[in-house]
């Protein structure tokens, strides 16, 4: 083959081999979107950890329930209550939970310090009846609540949940101050009053101790 049909040949090989080379590239893989696991929305949201702190709504995402719960400074009361009563445990290996978690705060505009300590220590079958008024199988967002109208409680009971401004109304008693935080299996909603029918240790608040 003479040198200026050799050139042509390898120009017409290079030519038929390039279409090939281009089908075998991929195009890379998009980044995974992960804001609608990690957005909480609500007044509250501002106090608690943000961004890279310890217990923010990323790192709470990847974290089991209970563990969750630890992390978020003002469910102290509520988590220490879960741990205590068992609650979490009258839930069937594996299933998802939407927890209305009462902030510290609201406890305490509940019960009184010596009330509180009696319901943990001598009344645990309250403490957890009350406990399951908080507790929802499946995982919702608050819109998914809100949309639905009303929602029932591991006890039995109905809740209406009603969208006021930004946040929602649950049972026309609480609201959610900070909602959606995600962990494993488990969706949070941060209210700011107690749910369910009160124990009788309850509505003594002269001493505020949660």
């Amino acid at each position: 083959m003479s040198n200026p049909s050799r050139a042509l040949h390898l120009v017409a090989v290079a030519l038929l081999l390039t279409p090939v080379a281009c089908t075998t590239t991929t195009d890379p893989k998009p980044p995974r979107d992960t804001t609608s696991a990690t957005q909480v929305t609500g007044p509250l949201c501002a106090a608690l950890p943000t961004g890279t702190d310890p217990g923010n709504p990323s790192f709470l995402a990847d974290q089991p329930v209970d563990q969750a719960l630890r992390w978020i400074p003002t469910l102290t009361t509520f988590e220490a209550a879960l741990r205590t009563s068992g609650a979490l445990t009258d839930l069937p290996t594996g299933t998802d939970v939407t927890i209305l978690a009462p902030s510290d705060d609201a406890f305490a505009a509940t019960f009184s310090e010596d009330n509180w300590d009696d319901l943990m220590t001598r009344h645990t079958d309250q403490l957890r009846t009350l406990l399951k008024a908080h507790l929802i199988t499946g995982t919702h967002t608050i819109d998914d609540l809100v949309t639905a109208g009303t929602t029932t409680t591991l006890d039995g009971t109905t809740v209406t949940v009603t969208r006021t401004g930004p946040t929602a109304r649950l049972a026309d008693r609480a609201d959610a101050v900070c909602a959606d935080y995600r962990a494993t299996n488990a969706r949070i909603h941060i209210i700011n009053a107690v749910l369910g029918a009160l124990p009788k240790t309850a509505g003594d608040t002269d001493e505020r101790a949660h």
